[in-house]
């Protein structure tokens, strides 16, 4: 119980981020996140603007909830590609072995030569600044992980009596990976999914910070960092706002994953 108390407030603070971001941004958006307003710039707290302006006037609230859709939806979609591309391919490569399974092992040793924030640099570089770019990348480092993961356990499942026994009573490949393997992999895709959100916001917000990412004026969390540099001395909540998101919500993702783990009872090493 102690346990699943806990797991609430984490919770309740990823849910709040997300409902409030889409709700002020459909329904109560004041103002324009690019629209510059030099006569309003670096105001403070106000009931016009509870977080201030930045140096160009505009609104700190609404691009801070905007920059949540950014980067965190973002890192959602970059994560769930990952995992489409990812997951069945584990199962293929796990399950059929012989060559499908030599090509693969082939590939995922080939991406993970080099550590995954360095090939996503690469790859970014490679296919020029923006968002878009910069999700490719990603879901093209992370889909080996995935791969993998459920390639080791459909090999050490796929030898088991119940997997034998679905082959003599007829089942096809496709039934016996729906019906029997799949519910086996649920739990580790599921910690290392959580845990890899917050490794993916960290990704996208750090590769934005240094230009790879979202442009100007796109809000989004990593480049609001990169904006404000200029003013930290001045006026360091420019700063601090954006990078208090940022570790919030990858340390609520963090824990997310722990709790996960120790529920579906994963390895550490996952």
């Amino acid at each position: 119980m102690k346990k699943q108390r806990k797991i609430i407030i984490p919770l309740a603070f990823l849910f709040l981020i997300v409902v409030a971001a889409s709700i002020y941004t459909f329904f109560y958006l004041k103002y324009d996140p690019t629209l510059t307003n030099l006569e309003k710039r670096l105001e403070g707290m106000s009931m016009a603007h509870p977080l201030g302006t930045d140096h160009l006037g505009r609104d700190i609230l609404t691009r801070l909830l905007l920059g949540a859709q950014q980067t965190i939806g973002f890192s959602a979609l970059a994560l769930g590609v990952a995992l489409l591309v990812g997951i069945p391919i584990g199962l293929i490569s796990g399950y059929k072995r012989g060559v499908v399974d030599r090509l693969f092992m082939r590939i995922a040793d080939s991406f993970l030569a080099f550590p995954d924030t360095v090939v996503a640099i690469v790859l970014s570089g490679l296919l020029g600044p923006g968002i878009g770019n910069l999700v490719l990348a990603i879901v093209m480092v992370k889909w080996v992980n995935y791969a993998r993961l459920v390639r080791s356990t459909v090999l050490s499942e796929s030898q088991k009596e119940y997997v034998l026994v679905a082959r003599t009573n007829g089942l096809s490949a496709l039934q016996i990976m729906k019906k029997h393997l799949a519910p086996h992999i649920i739990g580790y895709v599921l910690v290392m999914a959580s845990l890899d959100l917050g490794k993916i916001i960290l990704l996208i917000s750090s590769l934005s910070y240094i230009g790879l990412g979202a442009q100007p004026p796109v809000p989004e969390w990593g480049a609001m960092l990169n904006d404000s540099r200029p003013y930290f001395q001045s006026n360091p909540e420019l700063m601090i706002y954006p990078g208090l998101a940022i570790v919030g919500v990858v340390l609520v993702t963090n824990i997310i994953g722990d709790y996960l783990r120790d529920q579906f009872d994963v390895k550490k090493e996952v």
